[in-house]
């Protein structure tokens, strides 16, 4: 039997990458995609030697051509932290709409079934806690935020619209705060941005006042929670993520436990429409996945600090 052949989109980066890893333990043929605008390919290299990896240099806001069967899609190109798509507003729309309908159409052609990567920022700033997949959220559209999440609302009711129109088969994740090796050092996000100043020995930057919430799930609990609903028969927005929810300010007094360094903070403005709660109510991918985190925080913050350790310049110790 030929193996089965999965396309992934932002392949190259922190969330794709390990999907691609994934994907190539489980004896598939697997083709990364990504336009490298915030992936990168250190991230796959090791793969490159593998006769059943293929990598494609590719905007999915353009046509996409992938010659050859295809039996998944897995959509999970785009900038993903608010430091990227604050930059690139248009390009983080355009990937969101553009690139959905383009490989739609290329799942249907092709009878493949496609996986998006929505997100729980489709919740905005809730008013409902915690969030299930049954609440319509608290979305800006109009403000800074809104190029990305109104870009997932869409990427989501494009979806549905293939799954009930054309009767294509899809699968769609809400993906929140999710952390580990390959994350990038200066990707905005808190738990990056956390780590690298706490290894370089500076102040902790909180904004607000470090009351809001965040619930951080291990990417390998995450990818096992993504290929569980690729393979499922499930077809509308399941939450994956892990339920236990931090405040910023005792986030950080974590950070610097972890890396025995003092608790110094640097509090800013918080930025406009900053979600005040996130927390993920996964009794539906309990129910029908069979999925929930395993890996505590304590074991996945220092999994990921040894892969930081490894990408910054620790200033030396002074006599």
């Amino acid at each position: 039997m030929t193996k089965k052949r999965v396309l992934i989109t932002g392949g190259a980066g922190f969330l794709g990458s390990h999907l691609c890893d994934r994907f190539i333990k489980e004896g598939y043929h697997v083709i990364a995609m990504d336009n490298l605008i915030t992936g990168n390919l250190e991230n796959i290299e090791h793969l490159f030697k593998l006769k059943d990896f293929e990598f494609y240099h590719h905007d999915v806001s353009k046509f996409v051509h992938v010659p050859g069967k295809l039996d998944y899609i897995l959509h999970f190109a785009s900038p993903a932290s608010p430091i990227d798509y604050l930059k690139i507003p248009i390009q983080t729309l355009k990937v969101g709409s553009l690139g959905t309908h383009n490989l739609l159409g290329l799942a249907k052609a092709k009878g493949a079934r496609m996986l998006i990567a929505s997100t729980s920022e489709v919740y905005g700033d809730p008013l409902v806690h915690p969030q299930n997949e049954d609440y319509w959220g608290n979305v800006n559209p109009v403000g800074p935020r809104g190029c990305y999440d109104e870009a997932k609302r869409f990427q989501e009711a494009m979806t549905m619209a293939y799954h009930m129109h054309h009767g294509l088969e899809t699968r769609i994740v809400r993906i929140f705060n999710t952390y580990g090796p390959r994350m990038r050092l200066d990707d905005g996000r808190v738990l990056p941005a956390f780590l690298s100043q706490a290894l370089r020995g500076e102040p902790l930057s909180i904004f607000g006042n470090g009351s809001q919430t965040r619930s951080f799930c291990y990417v390998d609990d995450l990818v096992e929670g993504i290929y569980r609903l690729l393979l499922s028969d499930y077809a509308l927005p399941v939450n994956v993520g892990n339920p236990s929810e931090i405040t910023i300010k005792e986030f950080a007094e974590e950070i610097c436990n972890l890396t025995g360094v003092e608790l110094k903070v640097e509090y800013q403005p918080l930025p406009q429409d900053d979600p005040q709660k996130r927390q993920p109510d996964i009794t539906r991918a309990k129910e029908i996945l069979g999925w929930e985190p395993k890996v505590d925080r304590a074991e996945g913050l220092r999994k990921t600090l040894e892969y930081f350790k490894d990408k910054i310049q620790v200033p030396a110790e002074t006599a």
